[in-house]
């Protein structure tokens, strides 16, 4: 079944404002919109500190400026508003899901079938959606639900930033939501109510054929669509940046094979496409639009921009058990969402310099699969556990190094944890100790090495200290462990011992 994020964004016209409008408005500073016909002036967007004061949407301009003497009027500007959006949907295309569309004039619609695993579940998808939208400056809710109509619905008739509807529970969710939420007419909401109907629960226990007779199908088909009676495909983004290809196949198809076949001829097309543009694939969505209008998508990303034919066939295909082809597919299109300039290089001979090793075949495969690669580089920190940062796998090399005299353990624990010790003396290394339940006896220690705080980052490590030693036990396993404090004054520490590392 398909999942469906529907993102809303309540103030986008005064957030896009704020965040690229001429002059600096203090974030406490009321901001309105405003809307003109003819002689006739309104609010039409007001935002969070404008509403606090009790300004609305569709009050006149000049009672709103009326309750504030230092109110910031804007003009409205429908086509600004508008470009934003389509900002919005082409970041999250090329960022979230192979299929985005504007959602009226305040949203945005996405089909993250396949595509949340890659962030962590739905929960995670929508909740990073949302913070990392507010670190730009604006104000989204975000829903996802099976159908378009159920999500549309709940993130504007509920106040909660983020909300998962489980699988099968539409029904349960917009029962009792007003029926403003159906995207019908105002007059038709306006008739609606005249009738005593406020919500959806009440509208669809009410007969079709009155309702149909009175208002025309409109009604009937926005009650099936919210409750997945009938399918709403979603129309994807698409702008002349997108280099996209297709191909019709006026027999439907369904063989994995048949598909892999056409899936190949599709990429041919589409590197001959980006090669005359001068221009690589980093990623790249397959859309498979099925006999029942319904659509399913794969994407394949690069850590670098690619435009090998058989490496880019190689990451579709293995897509391949992934796509349910139900009754038939009837239309393949391939799209590079994201593309950078590619130019050819030479190789070098390898008899003038060493080939040097290309992994990054093996990182996109790896990648592809849903895991979640990285690697650690030096950090300028005497802490250990500062000491070290995940990098992209295909990072730069930073130049950095550790420049410590003492060995460092092989693996160390993300936390350390906390050990029970015997030492002869307080200041020296234990010579029995418990970890995780097992008791180990020291047979060789050596240390100190002493590490101070990090005072000018963190003034309450100002005296703190850690004594490290390197202890082997009577296995011949060596362990990196260390007491928190000097030994002798407790303001240096708690005096309690602990186990950072494992040396292999």
């Amino acid at each position: 079944m398909p999942r469906v994020v529907s993102v809303y964004f309540p103030y986008l016209a005064t957030d896009r404002i704020r965040r690229h409008g001429k002059g600096a408005v203090p974030a406490d500073q009321p901001l309105v919109v405003i809307s003109r016909s003819g002689s006739k002036r309104w609010v039409s967007a007001a935002d969070t500190a404008a509403r606090k004061v009790g300004l609305r949407v569709g009050m006149a301009a000049s009672k709103a400026q009326a309750v504030i003497a230092n109110l910031t009027m804007i003009d409205a500007d429908p086509a600004a508003d508008a470009a934003a959006l389509e900002r919005l949907a082409l970041w999250a295309l090329r960022q979230y899901s192979p299929v985005v569309a504007v959602d009226g004039v305040d949203g945005l619609v996405l089909d993250i079938e396949g595509a949340d695993h890659l962030r962590g579940g739905e929960e995670m998808l929508i909740s990073g959606l949302v913070n990392l939208l507010r670190s730009r400056g604006l104000t989204a809710r975000a829903a996802v639900a099976d159908t378009w109509g159920a999500a549309h619905a709940i993130t504007r008739m509920t106040t909660a930033e983020t909300t998962v509807v489980p699988i099968g529970g539409v029904s349960k969710a917009v029962v009792e939501l007003s029926i403003h939420c159906l995207r019908l007419p105002s007059d038709t909401i306006q008739g609606l109510r005249t009738l005593g109907v406020e919500t959806v629960g009440e509208l669809s226990a009410m007969a079709r054929a009155p309702l149909t007779l009175r208002f025309g199908a409109e009604v009937a088909r926005r009650l099936d669509q919210i409750f997945g009676r009938v399918a709403e495909p979603i129309e994807p983004l698409r702008t002349p940046e997108l280099v996209e290809v297709s191909r019709n196949f006026q027999e439907p198809i369904g063989a994995p094979e048949t598909i892999a076949k056409y899936i190949r001829k599709l990429v041919a097309d589409l590197t001959a496409r980006l090669q005359e543009r001068g221009l690589g694939v980093r990623r790249s969505d397959l859309v498979i639009h099925r006999v029942d209008n319904t659509r399913q998508s794969v994407r394949a990303g690069l850590q670098k921009p690619v435009r090998d034919p058989a490496r880019l066939s190689k990451l579709i295909c293995d897509q391949i058990e992934k796509i349910d082809p139900g009754f038939g597919i009837d239309k393949m299109v391939l799209v590079a969402v994201m593309t950078e300039p590619l130019e050819e290089r030479q190789i070098a001979s390898s008899l003038i310099e060493e080939q040097v090793v290309d992994v990054t075949p093996l990182i996109d495969i790896l990648g592809n699969r849903g895991q979640r690669l990285y690697r650690v580089t030096p950090v300028a920190s005497d802490v250990p556990e500062r000491s070290v940062m995940r990098i992209a796998s295909t990072a730069d090399e930073t130049g950095a190094d550790w420049a410590v005299r003492w060995p460092r353990p092989s693996r160390l624990l993300a936390r350390p944890e906390q050990i029970e010790t015997i030492a002869v003396l307080p200041d020296q290394p234990p010579v029995v100790m418990t970890w995780r339940g097992k008791r180990r006896r020291i047979v060789r220690a050596d240390g100190p090495e002493r590490i101070f705080g990090e005072w000018w980052l963190r003034p309450r490590e100002m005296e703190a200290v850690r004594d490290y030693f390197v202890v082997e036990d009577e296995n011949g396993e060596r362990l990196w462990v260390y007491r928190a404090g000097d030994g002798v004054d407790t303001a240096t520490g708690s005096h309690k011992w602990f186990l950072h590392g494992v040396f292999g």
